[in-house]
């Protein structure tokens, strides 16, 4: 356990490892708090999960000029926990991610990455004496989320997505097509390009602000020190959400429903998202009609990564007080 200051309040930082439904499989899972928070509640209590490439940590602890999304959180007054699906940041690795890619399929599928949120969820309902938190999850994360959410309707107080993955008649930019081994290397300090590729060339250079990009990079790389050895900078990335792209939201096929999503729902768009563009986040935001209320928020110059970007305050804010309004319909 460690603790930070950031504007005048005490962060403690605490790190977990649980077992999954696999023997030698073992989750991480990162906790902030403000210290002296010691007075546990569902509605002030957060539980999230990573998309399809980078682990929670590097999504979502980054402390980018001094701030993470968790910091900003646990500031806040919640109670911030996020999980590493197995095969990414802290957790156990696959067996099959430590010898070359092409002798196995695609890892840890989309059915994987809810049962270690669901395992991720179970320990934070035990380790804090509740029988419900709010969830969050980005992109392929999203649909981790969205997925639990829909089956565990019991367990969930709010439910906050950013850039859910839904049905696609069009390519989708994760998926580069051909044969897909069981991992993929990441070519981490070369990213930058294809990140600021998706906003208008004008927008490009303001996009990132200085030195945010290279230290989300160091910090990301630095959980993986077998591509130091092996593939300097590049980071392993598992298949297993690509193959669900095409067996999923490119074939017609939901993965689940979000009708069947009964908890308050906020969605978060990036206007220069094109991974998950604004017409799919809009058939999805239609489909959750069974939801007690819905709310949509369009973040202006942002892409899919918006929570690292010049704007993700206007993210952070609209999280936040999303999981802290009281509002009934009616």
């Amino acid at each position: 356990m460690s603790s930070t200051s950031i504007n005048n309040s005490v962060i403690v930082f605490s790190e977990h490892r649980i077992p999954s439904d696999t023997p030698g499989i073992d989750l991480y899972v990162r906790n902030k708090r403000l210290n002296g928070h010691e007075v546990f509640t569902a509605e002030k209590t957060i539980v999230m999960v990573h998309g399809a490439t980078f682990s929670s940590g590097s999504l979502y602890d980054v402390p980018l000029s001094g701030l993470s999304f968790m910091d900003y959180l646990a500031t806040a007054g919640y109670d911030v926990f996020a999980v590493d699906v197995r095969g990414y940041g802290l957790s156990t690795k696959p067996e099959a991610m430590e010898v070359e890619a092409n002798l196995n399929p695609p890892l840890v599928n989309t059915d994987t990455g809810v049962a270690d949120f669901t395992a991720a969820v179970n320990f934070v309902l035990k380790h804090r004496g509740l029988t419900k938190v709010n969830i969050f999850g980005m992109s392929w994360g999203g649909t981790v989320a969205g997925a639990f959410a829909a089956r565990n309707q019991d367990k969930v107080v709010k439910l906050a997505l950013l850039a859910p993955q839904w049905l696609s008649d069009k390519p989708i930019p994760i998926d580069g097509g051909g044969h897909l081994d069981s991992y993929r290397l990441v070519p981490v300090l070369d990213s930058k390009a294809r990140w600021l590729s998706t906003a208008p060339e004008q927008a490009r250079d303001g996009l990132v602000p200085e030195g945010w990009f290279e230290q989300w990079a160091q910090f990301s790389l630095a959980e993986d020190p077998w591509s130091a050895e092996r593939a300097p900078n590049k980071l392993r990335a598992t298949n297993g959400p690509i193959q669900d792209i095409r067996d999923y939201w490119r074939s017609g096929k939901p993965y689940y429903q979000p009708s069947d999503i009964t908890a308050p729902t906020l969605l978060v768009h990036g206007e220069w998202d094109i991974d998950v563009t604004i017409d799919l986040a809009l058939a999805y935001f239609k489909e959750l009609r069974s939801a007690q209320y819905r709310l949509w928020v369009e973040i202006g110059e942002s892409t899919h990564l918006a929570l690292m970007e010049k704007n993700r305050l206007l993210a952070f804010k609209s999280i936040r007080d999303f999981y802290g309004e009281e509002f009934s319909p009616g």
